[in-house]
This record gives structure tokens, sequence and C-alpha cells, in this order.
């Protein structure tokens, strides 16, 4: 059959997957590269493999397609959003890419909060001013080396660098990512003249923004004959990853949201227009000129369970922290072991912050803590009280939809962390919303290639992958643990703001630990 294939550039791997028309996902491939932390707060890519990688996952997947019989139609790039490389004027990567996840930027973001700049950069662009943007993270090199930043030909992310790779030309960008680099008006479709100059970077350091259905040229001849396709072969140059998931699940209605629930999580829904909450609490990406993508994203995930595997189920006897499939096995044991304690974790609440926090607050410097411990509270206590915290900061990003005008009445979900019953039941109650599981985790992949689709003219209105998806049956909220966390939400909002100065302080004492006594 007929496939497009998705190419998926993400932070720790480059995923190409292939899909019909129909939305069914026929093959997968995965390529990994390490996400360098060469020092505290830093996050790198190293730019050549994340190039290389793009290269080689494409030619894997062409030989699973032709093995198969099928015949690739078109590829669709799909690209990590955040990043920030120097590039030359042919497209080649003077440095390492640094990641959403680099945080040396945050002190440049509570500036631009300071003065009381913020609000207005995030209304116009629908980034939130926060150390993960590509407008902080260029402030901050700013900082380092003025000069140097104004001689870079060209700054870009993850997409510059992946289309400069396969297919060369001009510095390209899709509205999408350039929508998240809080560097672009998203309302008047133009570089932001203030933010460039906060940046310190020209328009022409910056890429020409295509819609996202725009056909590039083709391939490379070098890239063609590496991955066996044509050289004329359409190349649809995309999306961003989370914009792109929300396609990948069905969730392109208004009232029908995205949850990404792996390591990290995220919940989304599609608006028809940019939109910005009035709180600053959500993000606002475009899908397509017409679909935009309202959101939160929050740094905790599945790590908080992975976590307590290591720091409360491990022995005393020295023994290395388990992993891979032996870790995932520990995991199950403890949501387990924490779906035996009652919802609400018997009065205990947690503050999932062990990896800082974005949604809703976008404070970097963001701790955990645990409320409310009692001495008759023990480890599924602690477990169970982890999982509700994350969950409910995902519904704290709903009730920033709710204050938006935008209802929600199903969410649909994917990730890791939903294969566990414990995280489903947890995350419906304290949405109130039904929650169904997509049949495929390759969702952002398949959203790539669901796009694509829709720019070859094969998928004529997007509104279809919403019966195009498969999901499984709801998983619906149950009445009593939903007025459980209803009476908690609010605890948990007003502690993270009565704490948020504790914790960034205790955060800032932390650069220099000393030794144990």
């Amino acid at each position: 059959m007929d496939v497009v294939v998705g190419l998926d550039s993400g932070t720790t791997a480059t995923k190409a997957v292939t899909a019909g028309s129909d939305g069914r996902v026929r093959d997968v491939v995965s390529v990994a590269y390490p996400l360098l932390v060469p020092a505290p707060g830093r996050a790198e890519l190293e730019s050549e493999a994340l190039a290389s990688a793009a290269v080689t996952a494409l030619a894997e997947i062409t030989a699973c397609a032709r093995e198969r019989g099928d015949t690739v139609v078109a590829v669709t790039l799909c690209a990590a959003m955040h990043g920030l490389v120097p590039l030359d004027r042919e497209g080649r990567p003077l440095g390492p890419l640094v990641t959403w996840a680099d945080d040396r930027a945050a002190q440049w973001a509570q500036a631009l909060v300071a003065d009381g700049r913020a609000p207005d950069l995030h209304a116009r662009t629908g980034t939130p001013v926060h150390a993960m943007s590509p407008l902080v993270k260029l402030s901050w090199e700013r900082a380092q080396d003025a000069d140097r930043l104004a001689a870079v030909p060209r700054w870009g992310g993850v997409k510059e660098l992946v289309v400069a790779t396969l297919c060369g030309g001009p510095h390209l960008v899709d509205r999408s990512c350039a929508s998240a680099t809080g560097l672009y008006d998203i309302r008047a479709g133009r570089w932001d003249e203030e933010a460039m100059q906060i940046a310190g970077v020209r328009a022409g350091q910056l890429g020409e923004v295509l819609p996202t259905t725009a056909v590039l040229p083709g391939l490379l001849p070098e890239v063609a004959a590496a991955t066996g396709l044509p050289a004329g072969l359409p190349v649809v140059i995309g999306a961003s990853d989370g914009v792109l998931a929300n396609l990948g699940i069905g969730a392109v209605r208004s009232d029908v949201a995205a949850v990404s629930l792996g390591t990290s999580g995220a919940m989304r829904v599609v608006v028809p227009a940019p939109t910005v909450d009035p709180g600053r609490r959500l993000f606002c990406y475009a899908l397509t000129d017409d679909a935009w993508v309202v959101g939160g994203a929050i740094n905790n995930g599945g790590s908080v369970v992975r976590w307590a595997a290591q720091a409360l189920a491990a022995g005393l006897d020295g023994a290395p922290a388990p992993e891979g499939e032996a870790a995932d096995e520990l995991d199950a044991r403890l949501l387990a072991e924490a779906g035996s304690v009652p919802v609400g974790s018997s009065g205990l609440i947690c503050l999932p912050y062990l990896l800082g926090e974005r949604a809703p607050w976008w404070r970097s410097g963001m701790r955990g803590a645990y409320l409310g411990l009692r001495r008759e509270h023990g480890r599924p206590h602690l477990v169970r009280a982890a999982v509700e915290g994350v969950c409910q900061q995902l519904a704290l990003v709903r009730d920033a939809f709710d204050a938006t005008d935008v209802p929600v009445r199903e969410v649909r979900a994917t990730g890791g962390a939903v294969a566990s019953p414990l995280w489903i039941r947890t995350l419906a109650a304290a949405l109130d919303l039904p929650v169904r599981v997509a049949e495929s985790p390759e969702g952002t992949g398949l959203g790539a290639c669901l796009l694509g689709w829709h720019a070859l003219g094969e998928l004529p209105d997007l509104d279809a992958a919403t019966s195009l998806v498969a999901v499984h049956d709801p998983v619906l909220p149950n009445p009593d643990a939903v007025a459980v966390y209803r009476r908690l939400r609010p605890l948990v909002d007003r502690s993270t703001e009565a704490l948020v100065d504790v914790l960034t302080t205790l955060d800032a004492l932390d650069d220099t630990p000393t030794r144990p006594t």
C-alpha cells in the first residue's frame, strides 16, 4: 500500500513511522542518541548525531516499507520544540543543540517576569516566558557573548537542522515550531520585533516561516542515495511533536483533549484561532493555519514513580538501582501497592516538582514536597500521593481551559504511564472526564503521517482523525474519587503559591553542596 513516513526527531531518539491513509501504523524504527548533561543545568544534544539519526531512521523505515511491498509517497517532518542551535549559512551546526530541558537561562526568564514584559510577550507569541524557550536562551547567550550571538549566520532548532540535513536549500522552519520559540507573533504571522530585540537577533538570522503543510523541493541527492528514496519525493515540512500528538491520537476537536503521560506530561486541545488564556498559564502553538493547540506541559509524570522506586524501594546493600525491564517491574509493584491505600492517600499531598515544573506555574527552580505527613503514612501512601500530585497538575491545566472558554468533554491519552490502571483511574477522577487510551503508542509519528496525507489532499478534513484513530473504551471517573480530588485541588494550588519562594530559595542554596558530617 501507499504510505507516508512520519519522521519524529526527539530529545533522546529519532523515530520513523509509516502509515497509510487509513491511519493504521505499519512499521516503526527508532535511532537513539544520548541527552548530554555535562554540568548542572545543561541539557544538550550532539547536533551531528541528531542529523545523522534522521538519515539513518529514514533509511531503515524505507527498508521496512520495501520488505512489506509498501510504497513511500511522502515524508513528513516532526521535531521536538524549544531547541536552539547555531548554524552556518549552509545549515551545518556550529555547536551542540541546547534542548528544552536546559535551565541555564532561568534567571533571564525571571528578569523578564520581574520587569513586567513577560505577560505581553506571552500574549503575542503564545510561548510562556520560561528558561525552555529560545527567546530566553538567546538572551542568556547574548549576556555570555554578544559578539558571537550577532556573528552566527543562522539560529534554529531541531526542525531547521533536520530540514537542512535532508533537503538543504534556504533556512526554513514551519509555523508550528516557530510559534514555540517565544520570538514569533502568532497573530501577525511574523517574527516579533520586541522579542528579537530582547534576544539580540535579527530576522535574517531566523528561518523563513512556512505553513506546516508546505511541500519542500525534495531530498538532497546524497540523502536520496543513502535512504533509497527518490530525490523528488515530496517532503512535508510538518510541525512540532506536541501538536502532532493531538492529531495522532484523534484529539482535534475542541471538546476532546489529548494527554501525554510518560516521563513528563502534557494536556492540549485544538482551537480554531490563536488563543492565550488570561492567566498566562497555557501555551498556544500552530498545527495548521486554522488549527491551533492550547495546553500546558508538566515536567513530572511517570518519573515520580521511577524516583520512588530508587529512593523508597532500594535496599541498603549498595546494589545499583534496577534498569530496563527490572525497573519497569519495580514500578508496577509499587503502583499495585499504592492502589491498596485510599483515594487521597489518607490526607497526604505531594507537590511532585522533582524536575522543576512548567505549567501552570512556569517558574524555574521549583522543588517537590510532601505535605501532611503522619507516622501512619508508609511507602504506598507516598507513591499514591505522587501519582495523585501529577494528575492534579494536569487538572490545574484543565481548569485553565475552563477559564479560556474551552469546554472539554473527553480525554484521549497516550504514553508509558497509561498502561497502569492506577494512573488511568486517578487521571480520570482528577480531570472528572472519561479517558480513552489510544491503541497505538505512536501518537506523534502517526500525527506526522496524517498531516502528510492532509498535505497531499488525501485527508481533506483533520477532524476525520477523531474517528480514524483507534482508541479503547473509556475509563469513567469514579464520583467518590472526583469529590476527594475536587476538595484537595485548591490545597495543591494554595500550597504551591505559599511555598514557591521557599522551594526556589532552597534550589539556589544547593548550588554548592557540602560533604555529609
